[in-house]
């Protein structure tokens, strides 16, 4: 199921890196190459400041839109390393470290804008959302770490990435729900279904771990 999942928003995924490639290397050019993965990354993390600032505030719409353009940026910041030939380990820690602040960010603002509203029982949700978001993400590097430390022939970031809740995909919801105005229910199915993934990136990890014990 897991596999399917990821087989189905590939040809999406690869479309909009091929995009995103293009773009890296018209800016790699003006910039003359001094624009680094590292900055792009960071300028995607603080722009999500006021991104989340607009979304606490109810101007959903807005945030929705530079959430698009500013979410793009965890994609620009791959290309561009690639570009540059400047992939390293320190860079893929920044990236994963910052697409998590930026959940905590969001899902802090979402929970503030439905309690302004008078829903504060859609806001547990967001606390739950944020959670279950995290520790997809945490069982994720937790097994790989554990995984690695016995396999040193594998590859890093290649493992237990399987899952329907990814980063990229939260956050496609999420940006439905703000442009719909459906954002409490958005934020439902991310709660859920992100439960479900860490859950069953736990149940593969586990396996994998007691095949190599």
């Amino acid at each position: 199921m897991a596999q399917t999942d990821t087989s189905l928003l590939d040809p999406a995924r690869n479309y909009v890196r091929k995009i995103i490639r293009q773009f890296a290397k018209l800016l790699n050019k003006i910039t003359v190459g001094k624009l680094t993965p590292n900055m792009v990354t960071l300028t995607g993390l603080v722009a999500h400041i006021p991104i989340a600032l607009l979304i606490a505030t109810r101007h959903d719409l807005i945030g929705a839109i530079l959430l698009v353009i500013f979410g793009l940026f965890d994609t620009l910041d791959g290309e561009l390393a690639r570009l540059q030939n400047r992939s390293s380990s320190r860079g893929m820690v920044l990236d994963a470290v910052t697409d998590r602040y930026k959940e905590v960010m969001l899902y802090t603002a979402v929970g503030y804008n439905l309690i302004s509203i008078g829903q504060p029982y859609l806001a547990v949700w967001a606390i739950l959302a944020c959670g279950a978001s995290l520790s997809v993400s945490y069982v994720k590097a937790k097994g790989e770490a554990t995984y690695l430390a016995k396999h040193k022939d594998v590859a890093p970031n290649t493992l237990f990435k399987d899952g329907l809740m990814r980063f990229e995909i939260r956050i496609v919801i999420l940006i439905l729900g703000l442009l719909t105005n459906y954002v409490g229910e958005a934020i439902i199915i991310i709660a859920v279904l992100a439960s479900f993934t860490a859950i069953s990136r736990l149940i593969k990890v586990s396996n994998k771990l007691d095949v190599q014990d």
